[in-house]
């Protein structure tokens, strides 16, 4: 799906994409072969969450510090644009304002410009990170990322739990405000979704969207979309949702205690679920246990392949991976196949060409990155990252047969050897 918000690259954006499909454009997959193996190289870096891709070649890092949040002082970012094979700093921004912690977001807009979003402030620089501009965002708390309408116009919205969303759009261009601050029903914890130039968010009660309106000049909500989808539950709160271009989907039981990882950190009783919600219909909707067992959570999206009608679900509190084939014309979902013990919590990455499915594996205090077949679960191949926390943030793909992964403190770069 196309988003003309961002910069022609294989991955301009966290997930790829403002509707989260987690697949790269126009570019191949590993196709790992049985006599291959993969290789990691490996830096440290302060709280890494995420790489982007600008034109070849151009690999862009973002990073924050975190322990001065401890003492309830002002933590700041970076960005950095790092050689692509070592993984060394070429150039980087100075310290970019924040303020409270939480892990921003960046992307390189169509206008060539990179953008970001971390703590209360959002920050435009240029491709050798020399900062251009900068604004504080009108609420005291952290904001949790951002996306790119079709028209060009940044969207971003604070993280509570506890006091409503507040959606603020700003020019690409100036970084000004572009229409009156729009205070949400509900607070929400989930990062935004897009498509077109509809916003969609999932609040701590209810998934609900936002359009555009170019005659008002203003996101205007849309009242004849809502589901509840706690109505009756007695989950937690949802995080990001997933865009398929039919149906809408997200997974809740989303509060807990993670510290170096997810395992047993869920705070509910309750199973997490995998919840579907028509887009052009939020009356038509469904929700399945993940795998059932109690005190599941999460903490990020799941993952549809389209072209083999495949979903992925996950729990990470519980170490459980899930593989459903859904069928459009009914949309039941048939258990495909299913992996215990498994320790996946992080966003994922899917070579939708070659079937390949790049997940994270927590052990021991050991973080693994592991490609699996998504139609089968085969194991194709895995390798130690070097990470002694569990992921919880972005992939992105590279520029030649290969993949970085962020995990808090260290970035790794998964190639084939």
């Amino acid at each position: 799906m196309n988003a003309s918000g961002y910069f022609n690259s294989p991955w301009p954006c966290e997930d790829a994409g403002p509707a989260r499909m987690q697949s790269p454009h126009h570019v191949a997959g590993l196709n790992l072969q049985k006599n291959e193996r993969l290789a990691c190289t490996t830096r440290h870096t302060w709280m890494s969450t995420m790489t982007v891709l600008g034109d070849p070649g151009e690999v862009y890092l973002m990073h924050h510090s975190a322990l001065r949040a401890k003492w309830g002082q002002a933590t700041t970012a970076c960005i950095e644009l790092i050689d692509p094979i070592s993984l060394k700093t070429q150039c980087k921004s100075p310290r970019l304002a924040g303020g409270p912690m939480w892990p921003g977001g960046m992307a390189v807009h169509r206008n060539g410009s990179l953008l970001a979003v971390y703590g209360r402030y959002a920050h435009k620089l240029n491709r050798q990170c020399k900062l251009l501009a900068s604004k504080k965002l009108p609420v005291n708390q952290a904001y949790n990322s951002f996306v790119i309408l079709d028209n060009g116009f940044l969207v971003t919205k604070n993280l509570s739990n506890v006091h409503a969303a507040h959606l603020s759009v700003l020019n690409p261009d100036t970084l000004e405000i572009a229409c009156p601050e729009i205070v949400c029903p509900e607070p929400s914890v989930a990062r935004l979704s897009a498509a077109g130039n509809s916003v969609y968010v999932v609040g701590v009660r209810s998934i609900f969207r936002y359009v555009w309106d170019q005659s008002l000049n203003t996101l205007v909500q849309d009242l004849d979309w809502k589901f509840e989808y706690l109505k009756g539950s007695p989950n937690s709160y949802g995080w990001d949702v997933v865009l398929d271009g039919r149906d809408a989907w997200f997974m809740d039981n989303g509060a807990h205690r993670y510290q170096i990882n997810m395992v047993h950190a869920g705070v509910k009783p309750t199973a997490n679920r995998l919840i579907r919600v028509s887009l052009t219909n939020s009356q038509d909707h469904q929700a399945w246990p993940i795998c059932g067992l109690p005190g599941g959570s999460i903490t990020n999206p799941p993952l549809i392949d389209i072209q083999r009608s495949i979903v992925m679900g996950y729990d990470s509190a519980n170490r459980h991976l899930q593989a459903w084939r859904f069928e459009r014309d009914n949309l039941n979902l048939k258990a495909l196949w299913q992996k215990s013990d498994f320790g996946c919590a992080s966003h994922m990455l899917l070579f939708s060409d070659t079937a390949e499915l790049c997940v994270n594996d927590y052990r021991r205090f050991q973080e693994q990155v592991v490609v699996l077949n998504i139609e089968t679960g085969e194991e194709k191949a895995r390798v130690k990252s070097g990470g002694l926390m569990q992921g919880v943030v972005f992939p992105s793909v590279g520029w030649n047969r290969d993949f970085y992964w962020s995990s808090m403190g260290r970035l790794a770069r998964i190639h084939v050897n």
